[in-house]
Formats: structure tokens, sequence, C-alpha cells
């Protein structure tokens, strides 16, 4: 069966005012910048809108800036491919940039923009499929059915955030800037999802994701992911590492993706001195990712695999900051 595009119209607005009004207007509308996930979804009939807002057509929602604090400001349709190149971004948040230089292919990282990939959908072998075989299953708790495929006996679709952009940021202490109806709010990115695969943002009504807020980098960090193929594939799971260092030692802040319905801040406030034993220090960290992670049966790949897989990249990613070898 051939997937095509339903009928919708397309609302280009010039200013952030002017989108929100244009999403209070229809309340089935939808917002799009790079569309590389809304228009697959719109095409397999995972989405529905009558309405379109194409975000691109906002200048200041492409902008960067030196935050008041000496950060950076980076804003929701700056596109991942400009992330990738930006030497400022490479040299004093290199997570970011290594984890934009991941998403799929180039033409997509061309178009598609720092705010979709935050606000990517989340993901399931059981959902990411024709409408035709989803219907044959009777669809399923995230879309038009009663039962999550994944965990039947409970309450709460399963389905994986698979973002590469999000643990990045995260583990950069970003908040995120959203503007809708009432006004602008900033709040801490890890804050901004749900562990519901079904409602996994906390996007209100009528609100759009305008800018990323970082702090002043302080230390190093870098980005690695799991997945089938060396391109295209979204993570299996991904780790992005931030070190901080301090007069007790170095610490690492880390966040993971692609293993539950939210990335995830993993709690591990350890601190790497001199005279720690190297080999115990990262043994308790891989363990401390092991116990924060739930992957399911959200890919074709053992959900066991993906546990331990994630906990030993995220050893070798932080060994690699601070220049030990495994």
């Amino acid at each position: 069966m051939t997937e095509v595009l339903p009928q919708f119209k397309i609302v280009t607005p010039d200013c952030v005012e002017a989108a929100i009004a244009a999403l209070a207007g229809a309340p089935d509308a939808r917002a799009c910048a790079g569309g590389t996930d809304i228009v697959v979804a719109l095409r397999k009939g995972l989405s529905e809108t009558g309405t379109l807002v194409d975000l691109t057509g906002i200048a200041a929602l492409r902008e960067t800036a030196t935050g008041a604090d000496g950060g950076m400001v980076i804003g929701a349709g700056v596109t991942l491919a400009a992330i990738e190149r930006m030497p400022e971004i490479g040299e004093r948040y290199p997570a970011i940039a290594r984890a934009a230089a991941a998403v799929a292919g180039p033409t997509h990282r061309e178009v598609a923009t720092l705010g979709g990939n935050l606000c990517l959908d989340t993901r399931c072998v059981y959902y990411n499929q024709s409408h035709w075989w989803r219907k044959s299953n009777d669809f399923c708790l995230k879309y038009r059915g009663d039962t999550c495929h994944v965990a039947p006996q409970g309450n709460r679709c399963r389905a994986a955030f698979s973002g590469d952009m999000a643990p990045a940021l995260m583990a950069h202490g970003a908040e995120i800037e959203i503007a809708g109806p009432d006004g602008t709010r900033r709040l801490p990115l890890a804050e901004f999802y749900h562990e519901d695969g079904a409602a996994h943002l906390a996007l209100n009504p009528g609100e759009i994701v305008v800018a990323a807020h970082l702090p002043p980098a302080g230390g190093v960090s870098d980005y690695a992911k799991i997945r089938v193929r060396g391109a295209i594939d979204f993570p299996l799971a991904g780790v992005a590492v931030a070190t901080e260092p301090g007069s007790a030692g170095t610490t690492f802040r880390i966040a993971v993706t692609g293993t539950n319905s939210k990335p995830l801040l993993v709690d591990f406030p350890d601190a790497l001195t001199g005279e720690s034993n190297a080999d115990a220090f990262f043994a308790a960290m891989q363990k401390a990712v092991q116990k924060a992670v739930s992957p399911q049966r959200t890919t074709t790949i053992a959900p066991h695999y993906r546990r331990l897989s994630v906990s030993a990249l995220t050893a070798r990613v932080a060994r690699g900051l601070v220049g030990l070898a495994a």
C-alpha cells in the first residue's frame, strides 16, 4: 500500500507571536520546522492535523548568542548541521556538536532543527509501522488502542525517546525556553520530559520551544551512541558525559537517551581523584547507569543488551575524557 500525505494547509508565520496565534487559531494545528519527524508521522498516519505551522520563516529561532552569564543561547530553529559545524559549540560544548553530527544522515541534518530533535516523538517497534500493520494488531496505547504491546499488563505507554540532542544538552546543564499563549517560561531541560511514551513532553497547548540556554562550560564532554548501522539509525541507547573539575576531584554529569520514555540524568555524585582506584570507580559508574535505565522491548534488540551496552559505553566515554584507557 502506498502511503500519501493527508490534506492540510500550511501557515508560515514570521515571528514567534504569530506562530503562537496560528496554533491557537486551529485546535489540531501542529508546529513544524525541518519536518524530518512530523512529515513521516503524517505520511504513516501516526499524526493528524488540518494545519501545519511552518516555523522556518522565524529568523529569531535561528539565532545563537552569548548568554548573560557567559554561556550560550541556541535558537530552536538552528539546524543540526549548523550546530555540528559551529566552532564555538565544538570547542565549548563538544558533546553537543558530536550529538548533532550523529543524527540521521547529512541531508537530514541540513534541515532538522534543535527544537525538532528535542521534541522528537517517542518510538516503538509496535508503533512506528504502517497504518495497516498497526490496525491488524488493534493499534496500541500510544495511538487509538488501549494496550501497550510492550507491557500489556500496565497502563502506561513504554515507547522510548530517542533524540540525540537532549542528553548532550542535559549533560551541560541546559535550560529550555518555551513560549506560548501565557507568555515565556524556562525550566531545566530534564524537567521538560515525562516518563510516558504517549505524553512525554511538558508542552502546554499552543506552546513552542524557542531556545536552549547553556551555562558556561567548565570541563570537557563527549557523546556516543549504540545503533545497528553506523549512520541514519536512531540510538538503541546513547550517552553524553561532561566533566566538572573541582577541588575535591572530577565529577561526571551523565545523561542517557534511547532506554526510557524520556532522557535521563544519572545520579552519580562520586568524584575521581588521584587516589581513586580507577577500575572500581568506573565499575561503580556502570552500575549506576544500569540501575537508572529501564529499556523495554521497544526495538528488535534485547533490552538487557541495551542496558549493559549503554553502561559500558558510559564508562568508555568517561575514561576517554580524563585520558584513562580502559
